[in-house]
């Protein structure tokens, strides 16, 4: 589709029902909840406005178009030959992971997340009674890397059933290579642990990487896992709660879907799913044009903040989600958080919010504008004489 999108588009998002722009005051930035302020491809609105024109809002049946759609979208990008029938509808990726963990384990099991983590991932263990395994992450000359023999050890134990990937890495921003994933998925053959891999991120990958769905790399790793995914970071259509879990082994599918069923989050949304099927059948050229914008961006903080000496960044593989290492500026989290908010103007993510293994860091949001990241950069930049007085140290 021969069609450009404008991504320097400045949008006014206060006022408009955005959970992003409702935490902080005027005069901050907000970057840090995974949303873009990028408009949504233009077929996405015509669509949804389309939809909403016929007047009619009914209970919609199951979508085959929905199940197309993914499938389509997956053997399209990543070669991944996806049949239909192994896509079902769910209320966004963590709502699935939660129908997951309920059907494929019991209170008191263990659950294996990577560290530093989503934090999601963290409560959604804790509500439902099962017991968190952090296989910590290792920041090893600016990157990170899988600490394998902690993983094992943790596979090892009986009362570890499952494995909650997220690849590409949220915070992290690390894509694994396929070398790594097949280490993972062996490991958990091994020792029995059913994968649950968030793909959400998959399409915000940018050069010199590539995403591979972890069901992809083998027929026993596809029968051992579901994958789930959605449209709402790479198009930004967040709250239409429309995502869809892949599941090749019908054992675990059906299970899944049960508990989907049993807790009523199972009916579609029907504007959800316009926008999900719109998205993945016409508006490939969007996700084209936002990664490489959005590497733009991130390259543009790269070569800004290598001058801070107190900021490092974590040379981010993929998603739109910068991890910045503060750790010399020596403030405690809660001073380093409040400095970014009350003295720069910006609006972080804190790093222990992704567990302990994120104290003294930040996560900064680069979807948006490249006019609004270098307002950032020049707060951060302009903040030298401010990050050196020790009054911001104790």
């Amino acid at each position: 589709m021969n069609i450009t999108h404008d991504f320097d588009e400045l949008v006014e998002r206060r006022g408009t029902d955005s959970k992003k722009y409702s935490v902080y005051p005027d005069h901050v930035i907000p970057m840090w909840i995974a949303d873009s302020d990028f408009k949504a491809p233009q077929p996405v609105v015509e669509a949804l406005i389309s939809r909403a024109q016929a007047g009619i809002y009914g209970y919609p049946p199951i979508s085959s178009r929905l199940k197309k759609a993914a499938a389509s979208w997956q053997e399209t990008r990543f070669g991944w030959h996806v049949d239909p029938d192994w896509v079902e509808y769910i209320p966004g990726v963590i709502a699935g992971i939660i129908c997951a963990v309920r059907a494929l384990s019991r209170a008191g099991d263990n659950l294996i997340v990577q560290t530093p983590c989503y934090p999601p991932f963290r409560d959604l263990a804790h509500h439902n009674g099962r017991h968190i395994l952090a296989n910590s992450l290792i920041l090893k000359n600016g990157r990170y890397e899988i600490n394998f023999d902690q993983f094992e050890e943790m596979a090892k134990d009986p009362r570890t059933r499952l494995f909650i990937l997220c690849n590409p890495q949220n915070p992290t921003g690390r894509v694994f290579t396929r070398e790594e994933l097949m280490d993972l998925g062996r490991i958990c053959m091994k020792h029995h642990v059913t994968v649950l891999s968030d793909e959400i991120h998959q399409d915000l990958v940018y050069s010199g990487c590539r995403h591979i769905p972890f069901a992809s790399v083998s027929e026993e790793f596809s029968q051992n896992s579901i994958t789930f995914i959605n449209p709402s970071k790479t198009f930004n259509v967040p709250g239409l709660r429309t995502g869809a879990l892949i599941a090749p082994n019908p054992v675990l599918k059906n299970a899944v879907h049960d508990v989907l069923v049993n807790n009523k989050a199972f009916g579609e949304n029907i504007f959800g799913t316009t926008a999900f099927c719109t998205a993945y059948e016409q508006c490939a050229y969007y996700a084209d044009q936002m990664i490489g914008y959005v590497e733009k961006n991130r390259d543009l903080v790269e070569k800004t903040l290598n001058d801070l000496e107190e900021i490092r960044v974590i040379h981010a593989e993929g998603t739109y989600l910068l991890w910045l290492d503060c750790r010399k500026l020596s403030m405690t989290q809660a001073h380093l958080d409040r400095f970014f908010e009350k003295e720069l103007g910006l609006g972080f993510n804190s790093g222990t919010s992704f567990g302990p293994e994120g104290e003294g860091f930040l996560r900064m949001n680069i979807a948006c504008p490249r006019s609004t990241v270098r307002e950032a950069l020049r707060r951060m930049s302009n903040a030298g004489l401010l990050m050196s007085d020790p009054a911001y140290h104790s």
